[in-house]
């Protein structure tokens, strides 16, 4: 299971109530967050992130998208 929180005072502290028995091992990651100067409105969308990469696809068949498992995984074709 993970758990987020936030460090106050040195100790950290779960976002949410969580119920874990004394004694329990648990280990715990800092999440980097990238650093940037840009404030939430300049930060591109997703579309404007990959728009360099849509469409450049070509030769699929068809149903690529309804049965991309199939063609990638080897599953049943849906």
């Amino acid at each position: 299971m993970t758990y987020r929180g936030h460090v106050r005072n040195g100790v950290v502290v779960p976002d949410e109530p969580v119920q874990l028995p004394d004694g329990a091992e648990v280990e715990i990651a800092v999440i980097k967050r990238p650093e940037t100067d840009l404030t939430p409105d300049e930060i591109p969308t997703l579309y404007e992130r990959l728009e360099s990469v849509i469409g450049i696809a070509e030769g699929l068949p068809e149903d690529f998208a309804a049965n991309h498992d199939h063609y990638a995984h080897s599953r049943p074709v849906t």
